[in-house]
């Protein structure tokens, strides 16, 4: 099988399934980009190279899980986030192009020498963008998952920052009640436990349900975590979150009694952070 062939047949399989068609021929280069370990140009320059039969194993495996809606970086391991390279499993949500603002959001906001807890930190995503920006901060990642905080360490560690993140497995902020932070940021589950049927298959069917669904409300770990991060922020200290579709009014209303309060809107038009200042 040629390169040019393999792409034929891996769009043709993958328009099998109706929910991958729209992006079969995008998914069919990448995924055969990976496993001949080869970058855009170089496959396209090179559309009768024949592929080995290990190759063609490894590639037809490949869209074997892609077909079972398996997400593209499930089947890589990998993700790209605010121009830093991490490591993906299914123990972790996938990182996502619109939590880039959260963190450009906190960035602009904080000085030098600050103290982070990043709250729910998965695959360290925020913690890790935010070291790699902020040399003097001191910050703490945490999740509830051990398995989700080894693969933060291990992201950290690829990108050089784990020498001033610290990892602690926390359901929130518990284990860390007793320290003071200049911010607390924070991607929480949010979406509503009833709309889980109208979720992609790729999103439904294989990342962590505990990083996506709040419960019946869709604000039940919002509940928790705002008057958690109003007694760990100092006088004035940031509390920044990420937040779903339509959630901002609630969310306002949770928050009447902090200052500062300001939503931000990413690119599509759909409010996604809220920014607020501890008024104790």
């Amino acid at each position: 099988m040629t390169v040019r062939e393999a792409i034929a047949w891996s769009r043709a399989r993958l328009c099998e399934n109706s929910s991958l068609r729209e992006y079969a021929a995008l998914d069919a280069e990448l995924l055969l980009r990976h496993a001949l370990h080869m970058d855009k140009a170089s496959l396209l320059a090179s559309p009768q190279r024949i592929l080995t039969n290990e190759e063609e194993a490894h590639f037809a495996a490949m869209i074997a899980e892609r077909l079972r809606s398996t997400p593209i970086q499930y089947i890589t391991g990998e993700q790209e986030f605010y121009g830093l390279h991490f490591r993906v499993t299914p123990d972790v949500l996938i990182p996502r192009p619109e939590t880039e603002l959260l963190v450009e959001s906190v960035l602009s906001r904080l000085s030098p020498g600050c103290r982070i807890a990043d709250v729910g930190t998965g695959s360290g995503a925020i913690a890790v963008a935010l070291a790699s920006k902020l040399p003097s901060a001191q910050i703490v990642a945490m999740d509830i998952s051990a398995a989700a905080l080894a693969l933060a360490r291990e992201n950290a560690e690829a990108n050089g920052v784990a020498g001033r993140i610290r990892f602690v497995e926390s359901d929130l902020l518990d284990a860390v009640a007793d320290e003071k932070f200049d911010a607390i940021v924070s991607n929480p589950p949010y979406i509503v436990n009833s709309e889980i049927a109208s979720l992609h298959p790729q999103v439904r069917e294989h990342e962590p349900h505990t990083a996506l669904f709040a419960g019946e409300s869709g604000f039940e770990i919002y509940e928790r975590l705002i008057p958690q991060a109003a007694r760990s922020l100092k006088p004035g200290g940031l509390l920044a979150m990420e937040l779903g579709a339509g959630q901002h009014n609630r969310l306002g209303e949770m928050l009447r009694d902090w200052n500062a309060v300001e939503f931000l809107a990413d690119l599509q038009g759909i409010t996604r952070v809220v920014l607020a200042r501890n008024s104790r």
